[in-house]
């Protein structure tokens, strides 16, 4: 059998060739609320309708104690992450959680930290200090293969691969957990998105917002 060589003039075609189908494209969601206002530090995820598709995988992230403060005050990591919890006060902590989807307690240390802590399930865990009650922190734990933020504008961009899609717009302050958006969005070659919620929002009470919070 004779072998395959690939002159330079035609290398860069069979590239071309042999390059998947699906190639992911620019993606913008803009979201708004019901009066139109850009929404900041929305939660979003992306969940392909293909179940064979392969979710995000797992990250090592870390939440750190500064100042009396959980920074950063929200977090979002795939199923399966792990978070680290250290402690940068001079002062002792308790971190803890009574949440559903990860129930945990960090007794009271300083400087050098616990082992990290596993997110096996999807949900909002909502973390505090049993010493320092005004500390207060979520996690959003997500099984998609696309999530992030929305940015002061209210808009998020990410690479994207075409297909059917589960959107889920979560907002961090609002005071019930569940998605402000939910429906479907078939993406075919990038673009941009427009989002907006049905309903005005009902927000958290203020002993519930984190004192560093950054959104909305």
């Amino acid at each position: 059998m004779k072998s395959l060589i690939l002159r330079p003039a035609y290398h860069a075609l069979w590239l071309l060739l042999a390059a998947p189908a699906c190639l992911a494209a620019p993606l913008t969601l803009h979201m708004v609320d019901a009066l139109g206002k850009d929404l900041q530090g929305a939660v979003i995820t992306l969940r392909s309708t293909d179940a064979a598709r392969p979710l995000a995988a797992p990250l090592k992230s870390t939440i750190d104690q500064v100042d009396l403060k959980f920074t950063p005050p929200l977090l979002v990591i795939p199923a399966g992450s792990s978070v680290n919890f250290p402690n940068s006060d001079k002062v002792r902590h308790q971190v803890y959680s009574f949440s559903e989807a990860r129930r945990f307690s960090l007794p009271l240390y300083s400087g050098r930290p616990y082992p990290p802590v596993e997110f096996d399930r999807p949900g909002i865990v909502t973390i505090g200090c049993n010493i320092h009650d005004q500390m207060r922190a979520y996690l959003y734990v997500v099984e998609a293969q696309y999530f992030g933020r929305s940015d002061a504008a209210g808009t998020w961009r990410e690479d994207v691969q075409p297909g059917e899609y589960i959107v889920q717009v979560w907002y961090p302050l609002a005071r019930d957990n569940r998605p402000v958006i939910d429906q479907k969005l078939t993406v075919t070659n990038g673009g941009e998105v427009k989002l907006r919620l049905a309903t005005p929002l009902k927000l958290r009470p203020v002993s519930q917002v984190p004192p560093n919070w950054d959104a909305y």
